[in-house]
């Protein structure tokens, strides 16, 4: 294995912005500490808090990196005191506390998950930040059961096509609601039993008529604002809504009586300010429970774009755009 160099390429954000504020720069190689490993990185996801940061309205939790990236892939080069399981030379991919837009970059041994059989980097990449997030708000935090349905917001994101796939691998009933024909059947070919269309229909009464007027039993969110009053018109009694964003707004009426009457739940989490030690718990739940799902291929992440790191604006603008089918990834030479 090649030695570490000095001086590493990363893409920082020069002041908040737009697009245009991502910036190549140089900076040292940061070396790891207690319980962390430092990954030469092959590929790193684009994520909507990368862009949230790049804007001024999402600021890295202390100690952490100022770079962005929440998530990457590649091979540890060199570990820190207290680690075990993880050497140099092993392949990971990593769920970070920020700096994955760099040629290098360190992670907590924790958070660290092999590439599953057959990935290549980008692939391997594409998983820790989704992967992560609907495992804790659809199966820890909104407890899908066997036998429930699952209506994921913003079937086409990111995030969405992962719900998508992760709970019919375990055999629930999915819809899925996206902007346009073209996305909700790709969320159908994904595995959601219906894709909607929220532009044309009304997902309420559609999630209702799926269900015989029951209504589903969890529905993951990403929007926020008004769409919540609705969602809980949605929900079947003792139903639960986890909302992982608000890019529709922070603030809804309820109708509280809805919620008492129903048993309802509404539930909520952001993962990046969380302890090293929940992720790592995290990361060995998923490693138990759905990394055969990944190396068996019942379940893979949509790669929509790749981009070189030094065309990270261009990635953010497509993220923006909101025209993408799945995961935006860089590629890190």
């Amino acid at each position: 294995m090649s030695a570490v160099p000095a001086t590493m390429t990363v893409v920082e954000i020069a002041s908040p912005g737009g697009p245009e504020v991502l910036k190549p720069a140089t900076r040292p190689v940061p070396a790891p500490g207690p319980g962390e490993v430092l990954i030469r990185v092959e590929a790193a996801g684009v994520n909507r808090p990368d862009v949230l940061q790049r804007m001024g309205l999402y600021r890295p939790p202390p100690g952490a990196s100022d770079l962005p990236g929440l998530e990457v892939a590649g091979t540890v080069v060199a570990i820190g005191a207290e680690v075990s399981g993880l050497a140099p030379g092993d392949r990971v991919c990593a769920l970070t506390p920020g700096g994955g837009y760099a040629q290098y970059c360190l992670a907590p041994v924790g958070h660290c998950l092999p590439w599953p059989a057959g990935f290549d980097a980008v692939r391997a990449a594409a998983l820790p930040e989704t992967f992560f997030t609907v495992w804790i708000n659809v199966f820890q935090r909104a407890a899908l059961a066997p036998g429930e349905t699952l209506l994921v917001q913003g079937g086409s994101s990111g995030i969405g096509t992962t719900a998508i796939q992760l709970a019919a691998a375990r055999g629930h009933r999915v819809f899925a609601t996206a902007g346009s024909d073209h996305k909700c059947l790709a969320c159908e070919r994904l595995g959601a039993e219906r894709g909607i269309n929220y532009r044309t229909e009304d997902f309420v009464a559609v999630a209702k008529s799926l269900t015989g007027g029951r209504g589903v039993d969890v529905i993951l969110d990403m929007v926020g604002g008004e769409y919540v009053p609705r969602e809980l018109k949605a929900l079947a009694d003792d139903g639960r809504l986890s909302l992982i964003a608000f890019l529709g707004g922070t603030k809804a009426t309820l109708d509280m009586s809805d919620i008492l009457f129903r048993r309802l739940t509404i539930t909520g989490s952001t993962l990046r300010p969380r302890s090293v030690a929940f992720k790592s718990a995290v990361a060995k739940a998923l490693h138990e429970q759905v990394w055969p799902l990944l190396d068996a291929g019942r379940v893979a992440p949509l790669i929509h774009a790749e981009f070189p790191l030094e065309h990270a604006p261009q990635a953010h603008t497509l993220m923006e755009s909101s025209a993408h089918v799945g995961k935006i990834v860089l590629r890190v030479s």
